[in-house]
């Protein structure tokens, strides 16, 4: 009789073939398929000999060797592809049998393969899975979404094969319905991006500001991941600043200064703005590697655009402490602008989502995960309506340990020319958040002025909407108030 899997995988790329490792090593039986059928052969006959993984040829014989109901992962590359194994996969699946989508996909795409799906009686998860090569084969954290009666049968799976936090619990829970899952994922990305920029600009201070060697800076980020700043990233850093290349020079030193991105943490800034959630640190993160690509230009514009000298004698030791302290206030803005943008998400698509829970799924296995996302699960399990991480008191607190280090950081960079756009971008959106009045008071007035878009007056209920006729010859037609 023939041995049958108890989920198949499509794709074996580096993330498929690890997944399949490492579900395998859990004991549970795979089968696999690639388009290039040559690569299924070869990881059969290499990484997979002997285990409990069946090679197939074929979309048929892939779903023929499952168990019922079917559980078939896709780990190809997000967008067309995904919709054309689908539709592959149909005419050979029953109704009830799962299609999970385990690649980096939009959510809206992942919201409107649910409806499709679950439309031909079938169920579909879409399902963030971070950690990279490592994490797909030693543990991930899965944010899995999409048709809720699908969780229960591959719960199983997705709990073991994750990574677990101290206690044993693992990083992967069932996230919502639709494209809660692949959102949640995105969001990740997007913090991701935010936190090695700030890293970045950190390096940079050392670098340029201070004087300090690869050696030096890769031993600050050593300490530094001793405390508060413990983390992947910067554990991650410290490694790459003490790597040498071939002829003992800073590996680091030798690549060039131009940065690439796949999508996720520009979907992350532009749905913010669709949402209308100011996610400028984020934001700023993603316009960083879209200058950093730039380079030509560049080093065109710093033959004959100047700025300051750099100047410091100020006392290098009490420097790196205010950068440190620095750097954790701005991670704290990040993570607080990421999830005030989960909690606008969750009331546009009706999703529950679970805060503290999110948080939990990001402490093992993903690219971010750090003990920092401890104190953000406690926050929640605070109040789980908590509107803004600044507002919790451990991270109030937090900022007002940081807040003088914060700005003489910023100020230094501000008067020596070095580029911090993430720095100062979190202080000030920090600035405005507590800022009970802000001037866009003057704003709608200019609006009203020129468009006659109306505005609300402070001495009247908000709601009401008034136009002035300030040059006496605009008339008393007045713009529908809308906001977009």
């Amino acid at each position: 009789m023939q041995r049958q899997a108890d989920i198949g995988l499509v794709g074996l790329a580096v993330m498929g073939e690890n997944l399949v490792l490492n579900i395998e090593s859990h004991g549970f039986t795979v089968a696999v398929y690639n388009r290039t059928v040559e690569k299924v052969h070869a990881f059969i006959q290499g990484r997979a000999k002997g285990k409990n993984i069946i090679g197939t040829s074929s979309i048929q014989e892939l779903i023929g060797s499952l168990k019922t109901p079917r559980k078939v992962m896709l780990m190809v590359k997000a967008g067309k592809p995904v919709d054309e194994f689908i539709e592959l996969l149909l005419p050979f699946l029953e109704k009830g049998d799962i299609v999970i989508d385990g690649g980096n996909s939009h959510f809206e795409d992942t919201i409107r393969r649910t409806t499709y799906l679950e439309s031909k009686g079938f169920l579909f998860i879409g399902t963030g899975v971070s950690g990279g090569e490592e994490g797909a084969l030693r543990g991930p954290s899965i944010m899995p979404g999409g048709s809720p009666d699908a969780w229960p049968h591959v719960k199983p799976i997705f709990q073991s094969i994750a990574a677990k936090v101290e206690d044993g619990t693992p990083c992967c829970d069932w996230v919502g319905s639709d494209g809660a899952g692949h959102f949640v994922k995105m969001v990740h990305n997007g913090i991701e991006y935010g936190d090695m920029q700030l890293i970045c600009e950190a390096y940079q201070m050392m670098r340029e500001l201070l004087g300090m060697d690869a050696d030096e800076m890769h031993h600050v980020f050593k300490k530094w991941n001793e405390g508060d700043l413990n983390s992947y990233l910067i554990e991650i850093t410290s490694d790459i600043l003490a790597y040498k290349d071939e002829d003992g020079a800073p590996l680091v030193e030798k690549i060039l200064d131009t940065a690439g991105q796949k999508g996720t943490g520009k979907w992350t800034s532009v749905t913010s703005l669709d949402l209308g959630i100011p996610l400028t640190l984020i934001s700023e993160a993603v316009f960083a590697r879209c200058l950093s690509a730039i380079k030509e230009e560049r080093v065109d514009a710093s033959k004959v655009l100047t700025g300051p000298a750099l100047h410091f004698d100020g006392e290098k030791e009490k420097f790196l402490e205010d950068l440190q302290l620095a750097l954790y206030a701005s991670k704290i803005v990040s993570y607080a602008q990421g999830f005030t943008l989960l909690r606008a998400a969750a009331e546009e698509f009706k999703w529950q989502l679970n805060f503290g829970g999110i948080a939990l799924l990001w402490r093992g296995g993903c690219i971010i995960r750090s003990v920092f996302l401890g104190k953000i699960k406690e926050a929640f399990d605070r109040d789980p309506n908590l509107k803004n991480l600044l507002l919790d008191p451990f991270f109030k607190q937090k900022i007002e340990q940081s807040q003088q280090s914060w700005r003489r950081v910023a100020a230094t960079a501000a008067l020596n020319g070095i580029w911090t756009p993430a720095f100062a971008t979190a202080l000030n959106y920090y600035d405005g958040y507590r800022n009970a009045r802000l001037p866009a008071n003057l704003l709608q007035a200019q609006r009203d002025y020129f468009g006659a878009h109306q505005y609300e007056r402070v001495d009247k209920p908000r709601g009401q909407f008034f136009h002035t006729n300030w040059t006496g010859r605009g008339g008393e037609t007045a713009s529908t108030a809308y906001v977009v």
